[in-house]
Parts: structure tokens; sequence; C-alpha cells
């Protein structure tokens, strides 16, 4: 067998013959980060931020409208209440931040799974709110109770995905009244990673602290984070009960919240950047202080979800450079802060998983990385704005979203990582497809990526010329033919049952 043979079988046989699984089987509940924070601000840029954002607190002030509660809590704080504005004096903002936890531990039912959130560690949750689906087959419709179940059993099987958040779509055909119940059911029973709770409408949210109760027992949870909620304020500069009802929910039950400004540069902020990046700072540090009012030391995220638009037809744009730059700067100004954060995730505009998505998601999450995020909703499954969860989506983001775990991880420079040994056994103009340290290394050297096709345009035309989305369409169809539920408490399985079936008799049916 002549040489060129004799590569050409060692990389069949040790390159593709073997898969590589180990690397993505050992992956940890959540992200350590090892690599530096890409700074994009110098210390004149951020403090210019900080001070647009103190101005607007203390001069301009937020909307808290719709619960009188509220604005009982920050009058008795010292702000200044006027109808429903409120205004704070300079610093107490940042003086209330104090007390949020710099990093927090988000207790999964399989300890495993928990995931830490601040500090140096990312989480990756799945999108949020979508009240479509796509599949390539299926096409686009609205979702269904059945979606929400499939697309848990995939999550929950996705290394890469560590947090499986609630809404993966809206379950359409359950009433809205009691659409609640059954998509937090799902995330509890066919996961056992940590979820996200109900949020809009506060006995809601009160249904999903009691589930948790239920699921992880009184003295866990007073002890413990095991749930959180997600809100959005309402820019600009508007704060509704949704909001502060929840804070109060969860929080006052010593869980967590989640508070991100959704700013469409142009409408709901300024078509200025830099303008919108300091009001959704002021926007969520005014929820984070309120959290503190409600419970000093509640886990509490800074979130951050600043898009471009088209000035032209109004539609939001993914994946541009002003959305990519807040990324990398929000980022900055949560760490000053000293508060965890959410940012950014695998957004596009595309309707289908096609070029476009991949160029503007890839976009999106690479700042999202670099800059920091530590708990990034919408990392996998987004399309169309946020309109539609794509089956074919999920499976594609979460490959990818594996090899910015790799990335994230660092480069190894220990004994091993600098093949000292290869050397000494492979003589110069030969190769080190079959020496010892390949032997040794090659399952978890590199990163498999199960959805991309590397193999000779000969190979692909035999197994069929499939593109990326017939490829993830296959994935996520035989990921849900091999999904086994994990092992639950039968016991435990049997009162959160009662409980919901106890609280849904209780609960007219409402399809608003």
């Amino acid at each position: 067998m002549s040489g060129d043979a004799k590569d050409r079988a060692n990389r069949r046989r040790f390159g593709r013959g073997k898969k590589r699984e180990r690397m993505q089987l050992v992956a940890p509940a959540y992200i350590k980060r090892q690599i530096p924070y890409y700074e994009f601000l110098g210390e004149e840029g951020l403090v210019a931020l900080e001070q647009q954002a103190d101005w607007l607190m203390q001069e301009i002030g937020l909307e808290f409208r719709g619960d009188p509660e509220a604005l009982r809590i920050w009058k008795e704080a010292g702000a200044e209440v006027k109808d429903t504005r409120v205004k704070l004096p300079k610093g107490m903002a940042r003086e209330l931040c104090k007390t949020i936890p710099h990093k927090f531990t988000q207790l999964a039912r399989n300890p495993a799974n928990s995931v830490e959130i601040g500090g140096c560690a990312q989480v990756f949750a799945c999108v949020y709110g979508p009240p479509f689906v796509r599949d390539l087959e299926g096409g686009r419709r609205y979702g269904t109770i059945n979606d929400l179940e499939n697309l848990v059993k995939i999550a929950y099987q996705l290394p890469s995905i560590h947090h499986t958040g609630l809404v993966i779509c809206e379950p359409c055909d359950v009433p809205v009244s009691k659409r609640h119940f059954d998509m937090l059911y799902a995330h509890i029973r066919y996961s056992d990673k940590p979820f996200l709770g109900a949020i809009t409408e506060k006995s809601r949210a009160q249904d999903s602290v009691d589930m948790a109760r239920v699921l992880f027992g009184e003295q866990v949870m007073e002890n413990n984070c095991v749930i959180m909620g997600n809100v959005n304020t309402n820019s600009p500069l508007l704060v509704d009960k949704v909001v502060t009802e929840a804070a109060q929910v969860y929080c006052g039950a010593g869980q967590g919240l989640i508070a991100a400004p959704f700013i469409l540069g142009g409408a709901m902020g300024p078509v200025t950047t830099a303008a919108s990046i300091a009001q959704a700072l002021a926007e969520a540090m005014m929820v984070g202080a309120f959290t503190q009012l409600v419970r000093p030391g509640a886990p509490f995220i800074l979130g951050n979800f600043l898009s471009s638009m088209s000035l032209k037809s109004g539609a939001p744009t993914f994946g541009m450079p002003e959305p990519v730059m807040s990324n990398f700067i929000i980022g900055q100004l949560a760490r000053r802060l000293g508060v965890p954060l959410r940012s950014g995730g695998s957004l596009t505009a595309s309707k289908l998983p096609d070029a476009q998505a991949a160029a503007e998601s890839a976009d999106s999450m690479m700042s999202t990385v670099l800059g920091g995020a530590n708990f990034v909703l919408h990392a996998a499954g987004w399309l169309e704005g946020g309109l539609s969860t794509g089956y074919e989506k999920l499976v594609q983001d979460a490959d990818r979203l594996g090899a910015y775990q790799v990335m994230l991880s660092g480069l190894p420079l220990d004994d091993n990582a600098m093949a000292r040994s290869a050397y000494e056994e492979v003589a110069p103009s030969g190769h080190f497809l079959g020496c010892a340290h390949t032997m040794a290394n090659y399952e978890t050297a590199y990163y498999d990526a199960k959805l991309s096709d590397s193999e000779s345009v000969e190979q692909w035309q035999e197994r069929g010329s499939k593109d990326s989305a017939r490829r993830a369409y296959e994935r996520w169809n035989q990921l849900l033919n091999d999904y086994e539920a994990p092992p639950m408490d039968q016991a435990v399985d049997q009162s959160l049952k009662e409980f919901v079936a106890k609280r849904k008799s209780e609960i007219p049916d409402a399809w608003y």
C-alpha cells in the first residue's frame, strides 16, 4: 500500500471511523469561562453611559403602572413618586443593587444539572415565547402542547443546552388561563434541567412557585433558587404590574427574576445605539433595585435585548453591528455593577434555517459569548424575529453552542497539549495519524460537529446529498425516537398532578 493510501486508510480509521462522542457526553451542566472578556469600550465611554443611565433615573424617571403596592414600596424607600412616575435620588439604584448576588446557583431536580449563574459562568437556554413552530415537513403552524413536550424532550438530550426555559413555544391548543400548568409540568417531567416559571399574571407566577415548592420541598426552596421568572420592561421607561408583581412573587419567595428591556432602536428607544444601551441599563437597574426592596439578596439577572430595525419598514433586524456592539458593552456595564447578565442569543430575522439565519445567529451569538452574558435565553431555536421556533434550528444552534463551549474552555497548555512524546515518535516528514499521542487523544482532540458534513462530495452524494436542514430534521427525529424520560419520584409526580388538577378545576377556561 502506498504512503498516500495508508494516510487515507488511517484517516478513515482514526479520524472518521470512530465517533468522538466523549467530549459532548462529559460536558458540564454549564460553562466555566476560561478566556478573557472582549472589552469594547474604554473607561471614558463606560462612564458616559452610566451617567446617562443615572440621568434617566434621576431626572426623567420611570413609570410604574398598575401596581399600587409597587408605588408604596418605592415611596417608603425614599424615591420621589408623583402619580405613577418614579425618580430615584443619585446613587440609590446602585446602592440597592449591591445586595444582588454576584453569582448564584439554580438547582435542577437532577443535582448534576444545576447551573451557576453569574461570575465566570455562562448558561445557554432555549428560545422563549414564539407562538409558531416550524419544521421541514410540517411547515409553519401554531404551536401545540405536543410541540412543547417534543421540544423539551429534544432540549433535554442536547448537552450544550443547559436550561430549558419555559415557553419554547406557546401551546396554543390549551386555554391561556391554564397553559402555564401544562408548560411547567412538561419541563419538570420530561427533563431534569433547570427551568423558568410563568409571569403573565400574578396568580400564574404564584402557581409556578407553588409547583416548584411541591417538586423541591419547602426547606430546599427556602434556602435555594429553584425557579426564576423572566420579564420585560415596556420600553421606553415603563414598568407594568406584570414585572412588579412577578418580582413580589418570585423574589418574595427567595427565587430569581430576570428583567430585560426589549428595545428596538428607533421605536422603543432612540435611534442611536449609545442612548438605547443607557436606557436599557436604567430600566433594568431600576427593576433590580426594586427586587432588593422586596427581598434583599434575592437573585436577579440584569437583562438587555437591544435590536436594530429597518427604518424603511419598521421590521426588527438581528445580527447587525449595532446590537452586536451592545452585547459587548452591556457585558462591561453589568460586570462594573457586579450583577449577573442576560443578553443576546442565536437571533435572526430569517424565516428558515438558511444562510441568513446562520450568519445572523453566528454574529449575534459570538458577541454574546465574548461579551460575557451569564444567562443566554434564545440560545437555540429562534426564527422569524422570535415569532417561530424551528425544530431544525434548535438542533443546528445546539451544535454550534457546543463549539462555543469548547472555545470558552480555553486552550490547554499542559504536557499532553504540547505533545512532546508525539515529536519523539514521529520522524521529520512523517505523519501523526497513527502515533500513540494521536491514538490517546483522537476521540476528544477536536469538537465533533454532528450536523456538519465534512466528507468528500462523493461520500456526500452516496448518502443522499442532504443539506443542513435535512440533516437537522433527521437529527431531532432521532432524538425523539431515542428519548427516555429521566427518572422521577412517583409520589412527587402524583403530588404535582393533584396540584395541577385542583388548580385547573378552580380556574375557568380563557383564551386571552
